[in-house]
C-alpha cells in the first residue's frame, strides 16, 4: 500500500496539536487496513483513523495514541 506523508502547513499543525499524522493513499485502502500498515511500519498505536476524499485523492488522518508522539514519526518522514 502506497503512503505519501502530506506536508502543508495544514498537516504540521495537526502533528502539533492533536498528535494527527495525513497522509495521501490509495482510493481502495480502507480504514482497518490503514490501521494496520501504520502500526506496523512505524510501531505505534493508533487510536483513530478518518478519510477523506477531494480530487480524487483519498487522505487518511492518523491519530496516533498519546504514548507515541506525531512529531517522532513526523521526524523519521522527514516531514519536520
Amino acid at each position: 500500500m502506497n503512503f505519501k506523508p502530506v506536508t502543508s502547513e495544514k498537516a504540521v499543525k495537526l502533528i502539533d496539536t492533536e498528535n494527527t499524522l495525513l497522509f495521501e493513499t490509495e482510493r481502495r485502502a480502507t480504514k482497518t487496513e490503514i490501521r494496520k500498515e501504520i502500526e506496523t511500519l512505524f510501531a505505534v498505536k493508533v487510536v483513530k483513523v478518518r478519510t477523506s476524499i477531494q480530487h480524487n485523492i483519498k487522505y487518511a488522518y492518523v491519530r496516533l495514541a498519546p504514548a507515541n508522539p506525531a512529531m517522532d514519526v513526523a521526524a523519521k518522514l522527514g516531514v519536520i
